[in-house]
């Protein structure tokens, strides 16, 4: 069966009701690949199809909270519902210790459901954390996994490259442009990549203009890099539309970017 992604949230720290949390989903025959875990990533896949017994591999680009409030939710939730092996997470340094406190906080629950009467299988409350370092990350019969640091703050992130059997697939994960990402990223099949609206931009506080300008790519930039990576099809995810609507997005870009670009929406299937 060909690779199919799915968006399961567009989403920044705004509370969107229309764009949930950072998180989207590989899928190569059965099965699923989660990249990031922000708020919502059960029920938004679960509304695309995907079964909670499925969601055993995930991948996260960095530590922010947008990307990582749905964690405990990736956890628990398939469990309840009665997936029976662990979940198998790769991501930066620091994922282990966050895992740990979430099971933690939830020792109670854990104990209740494995002593009390609801049938249950431990096995898929269990969490095998990977803190990986760029280059090959993750491979199976289906596909290969490669990471490479992007520039985000001054914390590890990452973004991702999937090989399959019939697509490459490069996720940028949150970051700044940088000539090595280009790289990496080229004559790749798709590009999902963060972006904000430059012209937005201008209307904001000198704090947000200098972080976001320092550690996120624009409109304008991501023209620019797409032209030099040249993919088949460029997504723009984790929009920040900074007061502008979603096609001034769209043509901001457009204005620089003569290839096939799509504004990705919630559950939306590529």
């Amino acid at each position: 069966m060909e690779t199919e992604i799915i968006l399961l949230g567009t989403g920044t720290p705004i509370p969107d009701p229309e764009r949930f949390g950072s998180s989207l989903a590989i899928k190569s025959n059965q099965k699923v690949y989660i990249i990031d875990f922000g708020p919502g990533v059960v029920r938004r896949a679960v509304a695309a199809g995907i079964k909670p017994s499925q969601m055993t591999k995930a991948f996260l680009t960095h530590m922010h909270s947008d990307h990582t409030t749905g964690y405990p939710d990736l956890i628990f939730t398939p469990a309840v519902e009665g997936r029976k092996q662990p979940l198998e997470v790769y991501g930066p340094q620091g994922l282990e210790s966050m895992t740990n406190h979430i099971l933690a906080a939830y020792k109670m629950d854990i104990e209740e459901r494995d002593k009390g009467l609801e049938p249950t299988s431990m096995d898929g409350y269990e969490v095998n954390v990977h803190e990986v370092k760029s280059g090959v990350v993750y491979t199976d019969e289906r596909l290969k996994v490669e990471a490479i640091y992007v520039k985000h703050g001054s914390w590890p992130a990452f973004g991702f490259k999937f090989i399959t059997l019939d697509k490459s697939i490069v996720i940028s994960g949150d970051t700044a442009p940088t000539p090595k990402f280009i790289q990496f990223a080229r004559n790749c099949d798709v590009l999902l990549h963060e972006v904000y609206s430059t012209d937005g931009l201008t209307e904001r506080e000198p704090e947000w203009i200098r972080y976001h300008s320092a550690y996120h790519t624009s409109s304008y930039e991501l023209g620019d890099i797409a032209t030099k990576i040249k993919p088949k099809l460029l997504i723009l995810y984790h929009q920040l539309f900074m007061g502008r609507k979603e096609m001034d997005l769209l043509n901001e870009v457009r204005e620089v970017y003569s290839g096939e670009v799509i504004s990705g929406k919630d559950l939306d299937v590529f």
